[in-house]
Formats: C-alpha cells, structure tokens, sequence
C-alpha cells in the first residue's frame, strides 16, 4: 500500500510539473556566433571610456585568464568587439545591461527563476527597478534569483556593471546564466485528464493483485 501511495505522490507531481513552463525570454550571456551582437541584451553606456550601444559576444581567445572560461552554456559579453580591450583608466565606468521579457497576469503571480551571474568588476542587479543581487567577481558564480516583483506585461532585468578605474590592463564584462524559471502552464485537455486518471486506476490494479499473492 505504501508504494501504491508513493506512485500516486509521483504520478501527481509529474503531473503538475508537465504543465509548469519556463519563463519566456529569459536567455543566457552570448546566445550567438562569438565576435557578434548579443541581440538579446540591450546596452547603455552610463559613464566609460567607450560610446558603444551594443553588446558583443566574446570571443574564446578574448576572454582573460582571470575570468570564468566560455563554454557552450554562456559567454561574456563586452561593450567593445575585443573583450580584452582597457578602458576607463581615471574614472570608474558605468555599463548597463537590460534583457526585457513579457509576462501575463496569471504568468507574474507565480514567476520565479534561480540564475547565476559574474562580472568585471562590481554587478548590481535589477528587476523592474527593485535591487536583487550585487556582487563583485570574474573569477567565479554569484547566485541570484526572484519569486516576486514581476509584472503584467512588460518586464525588464537590468545589470549594471561598475569597471574601476585603472590606468592599464582594465577590460570589463558580464556572464549570465539562468538555471531554472517557472511560470504556471496552460490547463490541461480534458483527455490528459483521462490519462493521468486511467493511469492511476492501473496502479491500483497492480497493488490489490500484489496483496492478494
């Protein structure tokens, strides 16, 4: 009876899980070809060394020893085409950038994601203007995440990346990688109903037949 009990738990929880669904629009650091633009990250240059707008996917002869190494989870993207480039020798730099996605209202109500993030040098990160992590480091992962603060309509996750000031050997970046996200899915067809039920009534079968033997 116990494990007829422990297979309704599971059958159940599996059944609910098929109709969670990821967070729309919520992508990792450099989801393209290395050397281009990261369409999926938006970039204001709030004080710095360079006038870029774009975000540009490094490139794995680019990135610093120092930082984390590029693989095919994510990549650093750069306000220059050359991640290893020097900037801001005398004033600290200040680079922006914005990942924007769209919710419903059933959607906000139960968002939530975990991520991890690392840059060059100090990372604040926003969503929908509401301070969630912060962090200096290249080198290694900080962890973030959010169950709450998102919105109907239009979201916006925001991280702004402080590059101290230093006269040689100063390039700086941004690593994103998102681990899970969960919004609530579409109700389930009458027939899935059926199935999960006529699934059930099978594993009850099989129980009373092992307490019969």
């Amino acid at each position: 009876m116990k494990k007829f009990i422990s297979a309704i738990a599971l059958s159940a929880l599996a059944f609910s899980s098929a109709y969670a669904a990821a967070i729309p629009g919520l992508y990792n650091t450099g989801a393209g070809a290395p050397g281009s633009v990261d369409q999926n990250y938006a970039l204001v240059v709030a004080a710095g060394d360079t006038n870029s707008d774009r975000a540009y996917i490094s490139q794995d002869s680019q990135v610093r020893g120092e930082w984390l190494a590029n693989d095919a989870t994510s990549k650093w993207i750069t306000p220059t085409n050359f991640a290893s480039a020097s900037l801001d020798p005398t004033t600290a730099g200040e680079y922006i950038y914005s990942l924007a996605f769209n919710l419903t209202a059933e959607q906000a109500a139960g968002a939530s994601f975990q991520a991890r993030y690392a840059g060059d040098n100090e990372v604040s990160v926003y969503l929908n203007g509401r301070l969630i992590s912060g962090a200096s480091s290249f080198g290694s992962w900080t962890d973030f995440g959010a169950n709450s603060g998102f919105l109907a309509g239009g979201n916006g996750l925001q991280f702004i990346v402080t590059n101290f000031a230093q006269a040689a050997g100063n390039p700086t970046g941004l690593r994103v990688e998102f681990l899970n996200s969960f919004v609530p899915g579409a109700v389930p067809e009458p027939e899935t109903y059926a199935m999960m039920l006529g699934g059930l009534a099978l594993l009850g079968v099989v129980a009373r037949r092992k307490q019969r033997a």
